[in-house]
């Protein structure tokens, strides 16, 4: 079984570029969004505590079984630890035998910002040039990168509660002509084509007013990604169109499980594949209600395992028992060394 670490993620990283992985990923997202029907899907099971989440999130199709554990911890960097880590695997279904287990704090953020942009490509302008950023956490870098690679982004204006926040944000990406700091929401918002949340308070807030979006805007809402935890109003999400991933999942985690009624207008599988239009209007503004999905981690888990076959990357470690005899488990504790023997 081929084991990747934080390490291997890192060399991946170099060998194929962060442009073109972005690229891939979102190609392997679209494929299998366009299958939505073979796959086998469920809400992921979380057990909630007062001080974060603990999640195991499973997706398979008739090939490929794949699952991720995370965390969310909101109060975690306080104590010089990620709000998020993730580890995930895939398995082949015709033995159920496990093939990978991945490394996937990394990786959730790249599918995180891979689905973002999937999700822009069907729903925001296709000429938008000004991105705003609300929370420069872990996730924000990924999130410009991403968007830059399919967008000619001309401005990035960004902001955060946490001043050392945004200096890390500006400092990681100072290659990028294009930042510009912002002292409120409403001034990194203003006039912006496409508007991204992604703040980690474990409450209800409510971040923006309808009033400071401007027509045609395309917002992405991942902060509220759990009970309790939200960053619009009810009045901002009715009126607005709203986009989800899986109906499911989000009416119990996403911002509109505030809605008395479902506000939903379409999930992104339903886009990509074209049973629904997306944007219909230049200046209807979209919401694209995005808690994270399980399809999104078995799609980059399928994506990883076929570089780092094709790149030679990984460990393969004896996890797994070899057995002569396929019945005799108890010969791996035959002290003769003729363990699985008949």
């Amino acid at each position: 079984m081929k084991i990747l670490t934080i390490t291997d993620i890192q060399k991946l990283i170099q060998v194929v570029g962060l442009e073109n992985f972005f690229k891939h990923v979102i190609t392997v997202l679209e494929q299998d969004f366009s299958h939505w029907d073979s796959f086998l899907l469920s809400p992921r099971h979380a057990t909630h505590y007062p001080h974060g989440v603990i999640e195991l999130m499973p997706c398979a199709d008739q090939k490929l079984y794949a699952f991720k554990y995370v965390n969310g911890h909101p109060g975690n960097p306080l104590k010089g630890k990620l709000s998020v880590v993730a580890v995930g695997l895939l398995s082949d279904v015709a033995t159920g035998y496990p093939l990978m287990i991945s490394e996937m704090t990394l990786l959730t953020a790249f599918r995180t910002a891979a689905t973002s942009v999937l999700a822009a490509l069907c729903l925001a302008r296709k000429e938008s040039k000004t991105l705003a950023i609300i929370g420069t956490g872990a996730q924000a870098e990924f999130q410009v990168l991403a968007f830059a690679s399919f967008f000619r982004l001309e401005e990035v204006r960004y902001y955060d509660s946490d001043p050392q926040a945004m200096a890390k944000f500006s400092k990681n990406l100072a290659s990028k002509a294009f930042l510009i700091p912002c002292g409120s929401i409403a001034e990194a918002v203003l006039h912006a084509d496409i508007v991204i949340t992604a703040t980690a308070a474990k409450k209800r807030q409510t971040l923006l007013n309808i009033e400071d979006i401007a027509p045609g805007t395309f917002i992405i809402a991942m902060g509220g990604d759990c009970p309790g935890k939200t960053e619009l109003s009810v009045e901002f999400l009715n009126q607005v169109k709203v986009v989800v991933e899986y109906q499911p999942q989000t009416l119990i985690e996403g911002e509109v499980q505030q809605c008395p009624a479902n506000p939903i207008y379409a999930e992104l599988w339903e886009l990509v594949s074209k049973h629904k239009p997306g944007r219909q209007d230049e200046q209807e503004i979209i919401l694209f209600d995005s808690v994270g999905f399980a399809l999104e981690d078995y799609s980059i888990l399928r994506a990883v395992y076929e570089l780092a076959q094709e790149y030679q990357l990984g460990t393969a470690l004896p996890l797994l028992p070899e057995l002569d005899d396929p019945k005799n488990l108890f010969g791996l504790l035959d002290s003769s060394g003729k363990s699985g023997s008949p």
